[in-house]
């Protein structure tokens, strides 16, 4: 199972995630968003050693400019959000950097609009609420393509992170679901720490019931 953990704080969230080693780490620029960080934090970003972590912005229809200033060279993908088409996103790929596309989806004839975005490196399944912790529905779950290239969002927890993957789910996207119930944008360490020991368990399961 592969984990991304978005809308992290470049100061107080980043060195744990690290350390667990999830997979990508996402920052959000947005200015709508309670996640949103400050354009000045990228200079924080640098001064990791990521080791094996991928770093993602988060964002919604950016402009050339922005991608080639704060983007490029400091994040290894760019999280798409807003109406960008199959041809934009081959603009972006070209300016060199990888591309996260997030999907929409609230019935099941919205999952086939992946194939609209065959340049994607990623595709994201997500529910309509973007940031708001929708749970994705389960019985569209089984429908989704399967691979490396598509990854679930959409109220995801250590509580049911299990039976999702029993759905052929193999790369989730978190967020609300890992802060402090009394506050939005704040990570809270101790989910964090526990959603990514229950994913070690869910592997080492497989693992061993594999041998």
């Amino acid at each position: 199972m592969k984990v991304k953990i978005c809308g992290l704080h470049p100061v107080r969230d980043v060195q744990l995630c690290i350390d667990l080693g999830v997979n990508l780490l996402g920052f959000v620029f947005y200015e709508k968003s309670p996640r949103n960080i400050n354009l000045n934090d990228i200079e924080k970003l640098k001064k990791y050693n990521k080791k094996n972590s991928l770093f993602v912005a988060v964002t919604v229809n950016p402009t050339d400019k922005f991608i080639k200033n704060f983007v490029i060279g400091n994040f290894d993908y760019i999280q798409l959000h807003g109406s960008e088409t199959e041809k934009r996103i081959e603009e972006i790929k070209s300016m060199g950097i990888k591309t996260i596309k997030a999907i929409k989806i609230s019935e099941r004839l919205h999952i086939d609009n992946y194939k609209k975005f065959n340049e994607a490196d990623i595709c994201l399944f997500d529910t309509p609420g973007m940031e708001k912790s929708i749970e994705f529905p389960k019985e569209l779950i089984s429908s989704l393509p399967r691979g490396r290239r598509y990854a679930l969002a959409g109220s995801i927890s250590e509580e049911n992170i299990e039976n999702i993957a029993k759905l052929g789910v193999t790369f989730c996207d978190l967020s609300s679901s890992l802060e402090l119930d009394t506050q939005i944008g704040y990570k809270d360490h101790q989910k964090i720490k526990k959603f990514i020991e229950k994913v070690n368990e869910l592997k080492n399961k497989k693992k061993y019931s594999s041998n």
